[in-house]
């Protein structure tokens, strides 16, 4: 063996023979580190700040390794198990996510945080023939098609109208609009684990929850109040905003295509007729001449 040779060997050995020292003593420093800090151990945290009342999804937080002796109290350490809840307070970016500041959707979130400034919320039932199959998803756009009876009596008619048009849908059952298709509800074997239903593709809902303005929203109730069955849906493109005009009810008439009367607005005007000329006495009647005496005498 030549000298290059045996420099060569004895190179590589002092190599591997640092890299071991290097080994033992990070994995020295590692066993005092743990020893202070505890164990690297994952957190979830927000990716970015996170206002109060808004939904958890997988673009607003992330996982990272901390010390177990850094990890709050409560903190979440499986983000998939709040993927749909709402926080309760805000959450600055970086900042640990902690249950007690998380809110399971149902009663106490809503989708009040969902409807627009001056805009009200309102569910409406529906049913395989109403709802359109329960094909409606929450962000889908619908017109509000009624039938409703006009007049009394032999007089009464059905007329079928577009009341409304290019109406948000919030929400169908509990599927609020962007928010992941799930419920999460308790396990009903055991209070501490959660049950996690897909909503995708449900079809079981009974009420779709519509964004209308107060005045749609009180004309929606008295439809409902007075024949909640008489209201339909018809599904828009969503690429289809165009807001369209009232058009003309639909009747027994105009679905025969059977021509209607519609009298002009001149026709329709009330007649105005001549004023009676006023009551006067009638005039006494001419009394009969006197009738004239003769002057001869009879004899």
């Amino acid at each position: 063996m030549n000298n290059e040779t045996r420099t060569l060997w004895i190179s590589l050995g002092a190599g591997v023979f640092a890299a071991f020292l290097m080994y033992s003593y990070s994995q020295e420093k590692k066993a005092e580190y743990d020893k202070n800090f505890g164990a690297m151990v994952s957190v979830v945290v927000a990716k970015d700040d996170i206002n109060e009342m808004m939904p958890i999804d997988d673009t607003r937080i992330e996982v990272i390794q901390k010390p177990s002796s850094f990890i709050e109290p409560g903190a979440v350490t499986q983000p998939d198990l709040i993927i749909g809840y709402v926080t309760a307070a805000p959450i600055k970016k970086g900042e640990q996510l902690l249950m007690n500041k998380l809110l399971s959707p149902g009663s106490e979130t809503g989708i009040a945080i969902q409807v627009a400034p001056s805009k009200r919320g309102i569910s409406v039932p529906v049913n395989e023939v109403t709802g359109i199959s329960k094909l409606i998803r929450p962000g889908d756009r619908v017109d509000v098609v009624a039938a409703i009876d006009v007049g009394k009596g032999a007089t009464m008619k059905r007329e079928v109208a577009t009341i409304m048009t290019d109406i948000p849908v919030l929400a169908t059952g509990v599927n609020v609009v962007n928010n992941l298709p799930r419920l999460v509800e308790p396990d009903g074997n055991s209070n501490e684990r959660l049950s996690i239903t897909s909503l995708t593709g449900d079809t079981k809902y009974n009420t779709v929850t519509l964004e209308l303005d107060p005045k749609q929203a009180q004309d929606m109730i008295y439809m409902l109040s007075t024949n909640p069955g008489s209201i339909f849906f018809t599904l828009r493109n969503p690429n289809d905003r165009q807001n369209l005009q009232r058009m003309p009810s639909s009747t027994s008439e105009s679905v025969l295509g059977k021509p209607t009367i519609e009298i002009s607005s001149a026709s329709s005007a009330p007649v105005s007729m001549p004023a009676a000329p006023p009551y006067r006495e009638p005039a006494p009647a001419p009394a009969p001449p006197k009738k004239k005496k003769s002057g001869f005498r009879p004899l």
